[in-house]
């Protein structure tokens, strides 16, 4: 007989878990990528071709849709909210409701050790910098430096960590970090 909080669980078999997963019940998974030592709490949904890294927490009532990747060691707070489509539509120029082929996914990067306070919304296409802070109930609508504290609607940088972090784009177009010197 399963464990009874599994019986509230919706995992799909596409599913790829790392080892020592945490899952509370009533969570929804499916098509997503989890990496080792993750605490995903209770009322959260994780989409198909969602990746999270190892040593990550997400929070009770969060919504990871398809597009977003996190890096090792990111914290995600109660009630967050991830966007993946800048035009969001019910139905096509047909009227018709729409299918996956009526938009784009349009993907979100979350570096290593970010931190995002619960009821943050992050709109698509933006990367957060490692070890990045977003302040509770924000709304993220671009890119957030490596190292920073932002907070706000429209969320806006408020102060940089003691620590110097250099951010530059890689050929890729990510955000990537390092220590500068002082």
């Amino acid at each position: 007989m399963p464990d009874s909080s599994q019986l509230f669980q919706q995992i799909g078999p596409d599913v790829k878990l790392g080892r020592d997963v945490r899952i509370f019940g009533f969570t929804n998974l499916y098509g997503c990528e989890i990496g080792d030592e993750v605490k995903i709490g209770t009322f959260v949904e994780i989409q198909k071709g969602v990746r999270i890294g190892n040593r990550c927490k997400i929070s009770s009532h969060t919504f990871i849709c398809e597009g977003v990747t996190l890096e090792d060691g990111v914290f995600v707070g109660h009630n967050v909210t991830f966007i993946n489509d800048r035009y969001p539509r019910a139905t096509n120029g047909d009227d018709a409701l729409q299918t996956e082929a009526d938009w784009e996914c349009v993907p979100t990067w979350v570096g290593r050790g970010a931190s995002i306070g619960s009821g943050a919304t992050l709109l698509c296409g933006i990367t957060v910098g490692e070890r990045a802070v977003i302040g509770a109930g924000s709304v993220v609508t671009k890119d957030v430096p490596s190292g920073a504290v932002v907070a706000g609607n429209p969320a806006r940088v408020l102060k940089l960590h003691e620590e110097r972090v250099q951010t530059t784009r890689s050929a890729g177009g990510r955000l990537v970090a390092s220590a500068s010197p002082d």
